[in-house]
């Protein structure tokens, strides 16, 4: 077997060894393609717009190849590049979400939406009003008992994330499929991030709620409630078709202000 070996001219040797390494980097850049949400959730744009951080190693070839894979929809990488956000295009959206009347918030988000505004606006929701919810309702007993001692309810926490997190994730997910179901263009990532900053409004009336006069925090809430409900139903009406644009939209404003009296009932009472 040596005498064999020995005998292979070395050209040959040499020759085989470029070939083993050609092949091995082959096998090395065979790796799975980064899954793309463009069918659901959907992304309609090839190249992201203004306010968003280009991610190093993603081509649109691999994008394209993995267009129609479903399990792109339960891995984590796929949800990365709504992450992708600067500061000044999350506070140009959080200002949008001020002003309902104008319904150009969809518009805005259609070739960039993000999650970010979702995740942070929720997270933030829920310590706001379990936090300042604990603080309003010392104040009222201690506005009519004076002995009142401070004890933060735990509970609280558990409260605002269930529904918070509940809300601002089913509600949207529900009118996605709803929508689907009446062949209207609908996107469960704009829904999502539209859902998102529509409750921006409720961080910010939170603080207000903590004075201890009931009729004030009423009024507060019901103004918010009144604007982030607005704020949903005139930016929906882009993805609803004529056919059932009344009811949809109608149930979207009676949702979100279901969940500001939810908000002033349980963590303001």
């Amino acid at each position: 077997m040596d005498e064999s070996f020995s005998s292979l001219p070395t050209s040959h040797l040499l020759g085989s060894v470029p070939a083993v390494v050609s092949e091995e980097k082959t096998a090395t850049k065979q790796e799975v393609p980064g899954a793309n949400l463009q069918i659901f959730p959907p992304n309609n744009s090839a190249s992201r717009g203004p306010g968003y951080q280009n991610l190093g190693g993603t081509s649109d070839g691999d994008a394209q190849q993995s267009t129609n894979n479903w399990k792109g929809v339960f891995s984590i990488s796929s949800y990365t590049q709504y992450f992708n956000v600067d500061t000044d295009l999350v506070l140009n959206r959080l200002i949008s979400s001020l002003y309902p009347i104008s319904g150009d918030f969809s518009s805005k988000i259609d070739a960039n939406p993000d999650l970010y505004g979702l995740v942070w606006i929720s997270t933030t929701l829920v310590f706001v009003i379990a936090s300042l919810g604990n603080c309003a309702t010392y104040l009222m007993h201690r506005r009519s008992d004076h002995s009142t001692s401070w004890a933060f309810d735990v509970s609280y926490v558990n409260v605002a994330a269930c529904s918070i997190y509940g809300y601002a994730l089913i509600v949207p997910l529900a009118y996605y499929f709803l929508l689907q179901y009446l062949r209207s263009n609908a996107s469960l990532i704009r829904f999502w991030c539209l859902w998102g900053y529509s409750l921006f409004i409720f961080i910010l009336s939170s603080f207000l709620l903590v004075i201890p006069l009931e009729f004030l925090r009423w009024t507060i809430i019901l103004i918010a409630g009144s604007a982030s409900a607005s704020f949903v139903a005139l930016n929906l009406r882009s993805y609803i078709q004529e056919s059932g644009i009344t009811v949809v939209v109608i149930s979207a404003f009676v949702l979100q202000m279901g969940l500001a009296i939810f908000i002033k009932m349980w963590f303001f009472a």
